[in-house]
C-alpha cells in the first residue's frame, strides 16, 4: 500500500495530495503534526532524515522506496500511473509544462516561502525546512513579498484566453499553482479584481473535487 506522509494545513504535501486525487490513486495517509514540532521528533527522522513532508511509501519493492520531495513523487506516480498525464504526453507538452511549473516553484511557492519564514516571529531560526535551523533575514521577507506580488501578475497575464497554464488541459503546473495561490493567503496577499484572468482560472480550478483537498 502507497503511504503518504502529510499535513493537512502545509502547502507541500497539498501539492502530492492532489496529485493522488487527480490519478485516482488509493493510499493511507500518516499526519505529521509540524504546528507541535512532530517532524523533528525522533520517530519521523527515522522515516524521513529531511524532517520534511510531504514523503510517500511506495509500493514498488518489499521495503517500499521513500520518496521525499514533490519532484520524486510526481515523477514516480507520472511513470507508474500514466493515466491520465500530468506532466504532459508529447516533448512540447512536456517541456511546455516542466518550464511553468518550474516558475510556479521559484516565482510563486519559494517566494511566498522566504516571506512568511523571513518575516514570522513564529518562524525565528527556522527561515529554511530541514533538520538545520537558519536565523532570518528580515530583508529576504520585504523581497519575498514584492516577488509575490509579480508572480501574480505573471500568472494574470499567462492565463488571459486560456483555461489552463500550460498545454490545453489540467496539469502539475496548474496544481502546484492553486496551492501556491492559495498558500499566498498566509502573507496577505491574495487574487484581486486587477487578476480578472487569475480569478477565473481559480473559480474553474475550485470546480474540481481534488482541489478541495
Amino acid at each position: 500500500m502507497i503511504i503518504l506522509y502529510d499535513c493537512a494545513t502545509a502547502p507541500s504535501p497539498r501539492r502530492a495530495r492532489i496529485l493522488l486525487a487527480e490519478k485516482g490513486i488509493a493510499h493511507e495517509t500518516v499526519q505529521i503534526n509540524l504546528a507541535h514540532g512532530e517532524q523533528m521528533g525522533d520517530a519521523y527522522r527515522a522515516i524521513n532524515p529531511q524532517c520534511t513532508v510531504p514523503a510517500l511509501r511506495t509500493d514498488d519493492d518489499e521495503d517500499g522506496l521513500l520518496l521525499t520531495d514533490n519532484a520524486a513523487i510526481a515523477a514516480w506516480l507520472e511513470a507508474r500511473y500514466p493515466q491520465p498525464p500530468l506532466m504532459g504526453s508529447t516533448p512540447k507538452e512536456k517541456a511546455e509544462i516542466a518550464s511553468w511549473n518550474w516558475r510556479i516553484e521559484f516565482e510563486g511557492l519559494l517566494a511566498i516561502a522566504e516571506t512568511l519564514r523571513n518575516g514570522s516571529p513564529a518562524m525565528a531560526d527556522r527561515a529554511l525546512p530541514g533538520p538545520v535551523n537558519y536565523a532570518q533575514i528580515p530583508e529576504l521577507a520585504q523581497r519575498g513579498l514584492a516577488r509575490v506580488n509579480h508572480f501574480f501578475e505573471t500568472l494574470n497575464e499567462r492565463l488571459a484566453g486560456r483555461d489552463f497554464i500550460a498545454a490545453d488541459r489540467l496539469s502539475i503546473a496548474d496544481i502546484t499553482a492553486v496551492v501556491a495561490v492559495d498558500f499566498a493567503r498566509v502573507v496577505r496577499v491574495k487574487p484581486g479584481e486587477q487578476h480578472p484572468e487569475l480569478l477565473r482560472w481559480r473559480a474553474a480550478m475550485a470546480q474540481r473535487p481534488s482541489m478541495s483537498r
